[in-house]
């Protein structure tokens, strides 16, 4: 496997990962913009409509059949929240050509296909069709207020908000339900030619094809994407809460209460020195089924009904989310942060830790094996310019010393408290 990178154009990166590991190659063209309250809902508004067709297959019918003659070929779009950024992207799964019955080329006319969806849409006196623009925001609309029947899922995302209001990561990557609802044909044309003009443009591919190859088969379907473009990505990282700790709670009519607490990691993301301990650290702690708070908060306490923690290795930021008795709440709470400092005072064995790093390099290394988490994992590091690849990052875990996990253990601050429990009577 050998990894590829080339600057198109100001702004404009191709990420190459050349392997015969798979039968299959995997297109993605990203194009990525700042997350803003303004911009969200179009941004997670216009994927969805390109979708829907191109000039020369105009309705979803003819674009799948036009996917389904490149031997079954899966083209989608879609919409990523990375740091404080909001990413527009078109991917396309297809066979190698080593298992075309033909021989022929399947990566080039892929490409195009991308293309025609992502540059040459299906239009209406000059601008999206309105009945698609309509109908994709009325889906859209379902979207967003679907969030709320998870709600693990909720209650994380409610903490992000209060605890990260004011800044840009709050916002939502699909947007807002009024804003989704009022969107006009007309509004979101703009929105789109200001998306084509202003994004950060990347394209990956993973596949046994040779770079030059992939390089002349982007130039040829994205032409117009390929000028140069000031698009810098950035994300404001918060080194340490803004001040004393916040408890925030919500009621619904829930018979389990959600727990869920967010930590300031001293300004430790990807790019970090200490990242590789950061990442053992979540795992002894929380994002593991040996962790301390899975084995000692959920199995031996009987606190909560499910207990872990995540990291968000771009905005510097650990999550702690769990299920509980609305009586506990207090009694979960202390226990977590117990647990937590117990990793600070190096109240852990050698075999803990060694069971902690291996299962993080294990789920590094596991991340080859899917052509989607590969592309992921490259977008990230174009975007925000991280060098080391993943055997590095492995090598690293896997060399993490006690005492660099005590030390980036201290450094975990809370910030906000999210409660949701049910509603009295």
């Amino acid at each position: 496997m050998q990894q590829h990178w080339k600057r198109l154009s100001d702004g404009v990166e191709l990420a190459v990962t050349q392997t015969d590991k798979f039968k299959t190659g995997l297109l993605a063209a990203t194009l990525t913009i700042p997350l803003s309250a303004d911009t969200a809902t179009a941004g997670a508004l216009i994927p969805e409509v390109l979708y829907r067709g191109t000039s020369r297959h105009p309705d979803m019918e003819k674009l799948s059949a036009a996917a389904d003659s490149l031997y079954g070929a899966s083209l989608s779009v879609g919409v990523r929240q990375r740091g404080e950024s909001q990413c527009v992207s078109v991917l396309c799964g297809f066979i190698d050509d080593r298992y075309a019955l033909d021989g022929s080329a399947v990566l080039e006319p892929a490409a195009a296909l991308m293309g025609e969806v992502l540059l040459d849409p299906v239009l209406e006196n000059g601008r999206f069709r309105r009945d698609y623009v309509e109908s994709e925001g009325t889906n859209l609309v379902d979207r967003i207020e679907a969030r709320v029947n998870d709600k693990r899922s909720w209650a994380i995302f409610r903490l992000i908000q209060e605890m990260c209001a004011g800044e840009a990561y709050a916002v939502d990557k699909l947007g807002d339900v009024d804003q989704a609802k009022a969107m006009t044909a007309e509004q979101l044309w703009m929105a789109y030619q200001s998306l084509l003009t202003n994004a950060k443009v990347t394209f990956y591919y993973g596949g046994a094809a040779q770079p030059e190859r992939v390089e002349d088969a982007v130039r040829g379907a994205f032409a117009p994407l390929l000028m140069g473009r000031t698009a810098p990505v950035h994300c404001q990282v918060e080194a340490e809460p803004k001040g004393a700790v916040r408890t925030v709670a919500d009621s619904m009519d829930v018979t389990q209460g959600k727990l869920s607490m967010g930590f300031r990691t001293g300004g430790v993301t990807m790019g970090s020195d200490s990242y590789p301990a950061l990442l053992v650290c979540n795992s002894l702690y929380g994002g593991s089924a040996n962790s301390k708070l899975f084995l000692n908060v959920r199995e031996k306490m009987s606190l909560c009904y499910y207990a872990s923690s995540m990291i968000d290795k771009i905005k510097g930021l650990m999550v702690v989310s769990s299920g509980v008795e609305f009586a506990q709440f207090d009694r979960a709470r202390e226990a977590i942060l117990t647990q937590l400092d117990a990793v600070r005072k190096g109240d852990f064995t050698k075999d803990e830790l060694n069971a902690a790093a291996h299962t993080v390099a294990n789920s590094l290394r596991g991340r080859v094996d899917s052509q989607a988490q590969m592309e992921d994992d490259q977008l990230t590091r174009l975007l925000f310019h991280i060098d080391r690849e993943g055997e590095d990052l492995i090598r690293a875990v896997e060399a993490v010393t006690a005492d660099q996990v005590v030390e980036v253990a201290q450094k975990l601050k809370l910030d906000t408290v999210y409660r949701l429990a049910g509603k009295e009577g």
